[in-house]
């Protein structure tokens, strides 16, 4: 057994509750391709990369994704928190949220709110702390978004192109031409 993979305690827990086929021959590894799928998620590695010790990579992946898509995992979670509230050991202190991999997308930076939808929110705020909107602390302060400036449209320079397909620069001329006084 290695580092991570259930005990002989949880898979006492787990095992009545993995569907198996009604006809056919059972799957003879369902542990190994159990601790397989949490090896792939608890590591974030890729299928391919699950250990042999769990069987073959692919038979690992088609297990997970028929016990995904028949809502096993979620039935499993249930059974597993009614049957430690059962025993009186449920409580919130085990929950926790890591928000080191929460990621916003870059377009979340900000938030464009109707002017209406503004105010009411501004209304909610102060009906709800009791104190107008101003003499807030700034951080229970909604703040309005100034409008935009705008900038008048640029000019595109054009420059001359003699016929030859040289650049006319001012103070020089082309070897061999007239000065342009010289008309």
């Amino acid at each position: 057994m290695a580092r991570f993979d259930v005990t002989d305690a949880e898979w006492a827990l787990i095992e009545g509750r993995l569907p198996v086929a009604a006809s056919g021959p059972l799957p003879r590894r369902v542990r190994d391709q159990f601790n397989g799928v949490l090896w792939r998620f608890r590591t974030g590695s890729g299928w391919r990369d699950v250990p042999d010790r769990y069987g073959p990579w692919s038979t690992v992946y088609s297990r997970f994704n028929a016990w995904a898509k028949a809502g096993v995992f979620q039935a499993l979670m249930d059974a597993l928190i009614a049957e430690a509230a059962a025993r009186g050991q449920v409580g919130l202190e085990l929950v926790s949220v890591d928000s080191t991999v929460v990621r916003a997308h870059h377009e979340s930076a900000g938030l464009a709110v109707a002017g209406e939808t503004l105010d009411a929110l501004e209304q909610a705020l102060t009906e709800e702390k009791g104190v107008p909107l101003p003499e807030q602390g700034p951080v229970l302060r909604v703040m309005r978004r100034r409008p935009r400036q705008t900038r008048a449209p640029r000019t595109r320079r054009t420059r001359t192109v003699p016929r030859h397909g040289a650049v006319v620069r001012p103070g020089r001329r082309r070897p061999g031409s007239a000065a342009p006084e010289a008309g």
